[in-house]
């Protein structure tokens, strides 16, 4: 069996290499002509199949999707998605499931990134320089504003970074800063990644994923540090709910 789960992974793996290529040349060529939403929604269309059709094909890996009609509705509506973070696979699920553009916060470096990065600088995303804090969060709020304000939805992942399975990660309040000084809600997403796709792993196992979006949170009066605590209390509860037994 875990030969079996190595060679879908290496095969999945490959799928990707090959594949990114073509959409990051799609991308990089129809920049200086294509409208923002069109250049998003090419790369979304790749992340789509990764996550959906291929994955499931090739690893074995199935979604289930709880609360999608809790999620803003109107085609300017605002929302800053703060989501849990065990595995690379949710940065592919959250588009391909998102009715919404939506726009990361990540880090500069990843620019340098053969293919991908060069065609995520195309893209209106927020790219931050993590050694100036301060400055970084200035530039956050003013392209988050100017994103939130044309209906694309503002991504985090408030643990920084990717949690071992049954584990809670310390919750920065960046992403609810940017939701009390915007006006935007914050909508807390329990993904249960980690299953099928560990924390740095190269082998994956087949299973179901189940994403479970939660009710906006209005963030108007409201302190950051008190709202987070209150987007890490439901994502917390509902991983525990939804994964028993990595949390005995």
């Amino acid at each position: 069996m875990v030969f079996v789960a190595f060679l879908r992974s290496v095969l999945h793996a490959l799928w990707m290499l090959v594949t990114v290529i073509p959409y990051a040349f799609a991308i990089l060529l129809a920049s200086p002509f294509a409208k923002a939403d069109t250049l998003y929604w090419i790369a979304a269309a790749w992340l789509r199949l990764a996550a959906g059709p291929i994955g499931r094909a090739i690893l074995g890996i199935r979604l289930q999707v709880l609360g999608f009609d809790r999620l803003p509705q109107g085609e300017k509506s605002a929302a800053i998605l703060l989501v849990k973070h065990q595995s690379t696979l949710e940065t592919f699920l959250m588009p391909a499931l998102m009715p919404h553009p939506l726009a990361f916060v990540f880090k500069k470096e990843l620019l340098a990134v053969p293919f991908f990065g060069w065609a995520m600088g195309r893209l209106d995303m927020i790219h931050i320089d993590r050694g100036q804090r301060a400055r970084a969060f200035v530039k956050v709020v003013q392209q988050g504003r100017r994103l939130l304000a044309r209906g694309v939805w503002v991504i985090m992942f408030p643990e920084g970074t990717r949690i071992p399975r049954g584990q809670a990660g310390s919750y920065k309040s960046g992403g609810t800063r940017l939701a009390v000084e915007t006006g935007a809600p914050v909508v807390p997403v329990a993904v249960t990644s980690a299953r099928v796709w560990p924390r740095k792993a190269f082998i994956k196992r087949p299973g179901t994923v189940v994403v479970s979006i939660g009710q906006p949170i209005p963030s108007t009066d409201r302190k950051p540090e008190e709202l987070m605590r209150e987007v890490e209390q439901w994502i917390e509860a509902e991983m525990q709910r939804l994964d028993p037994e990595a949390y005995r």
